[in-house]
């Protein structure tokens, strides 16, 4: 039976949701939505910006759509933000870019997230420092821990518009479907809002 640390924060907490495993790569959005058998529009990305030193915000988005760059910045009153790097993502949110889920992360707000060793699996980055499966398990963490001043979780209004949604699992090729209602249960502190370019 598989498990992601993202499966595993949803079964603690009752939310109802099925894995859908993919036969090989996927190399586009259309992709992913055409072997799931949804629309664009469902295929939930999770993007995460980084608004300033250590303080971080993840964008639930669905289909195609650019997020919008001015509206992030008047809802956070910023000037300039960024897209996170790919090291910092899988330091973060504990997964790498293609495979990133808003559940399960290993580094709460408040906690801190530390560099991943090299080798590191997808998932399963707890906050002790050491990667527990894949090429990396047993490897401690390298380089700076870098302390979390927040992170926000945003949802476009968009994805609340499907009824079924699905997105990262922690895994490449391994996606969690769900109702975007338990979705909304799942994320409490969430914001809604627009946050897609028009």
């Amino acid at each position: 039976m598989t498990s992601t640390p993202a499966s595993q924060y949803l079964e603690s907490r009752g939310i109802p949701y099925h894995f859908f495993q993919h036969a090989g790569p996927v190399s586009s959005l259309e992709q992913a939505a055409e072997e799931r058998g949804q629309r664009p529009g469902q295929v939930v990305r999770s993007i995460l910006f980084r608004l300033e030193e250590n303080r971080f915000c993840l964008v639930l988005a669905g289909g195609p759509g650019q997020v919008s760059w001015p509206a992030l910045r008047k809802h956070f009153n910023l000037r300039r933000l960024t897209m996170a790097t790919p090291e910092e993502v899988l330091a973060v949110t504990g997964y790498r870019i293609g495979a990133v889920s808003p559940f399960g992360w290993p580094h709460p707000p408040g906690t801190t997230a530390r560099p991943v060793p090299p080798g590191a699996p997808e998932s399963n980055v707890p906050i002790d420092g050491t990667a527990t499966t894949g090429e990396g398990a047993g490897v401690p963490f390298s380089g700076t821990p870098v302390p979390l001043r927040g992170i926000n979780i945003l949802i476009d209004r968009g994805v609340l518009a499907e009824t079924e949604v699905s997105l990262g699992s922690g895994v490449r090729g391994l996606a969690l479907v769900m109702l975007s209602a338990d979705l909304l249960r799942a994320l409490p502190g969430a914001e809604l809002g627009d946050f897609l370019a028009s």
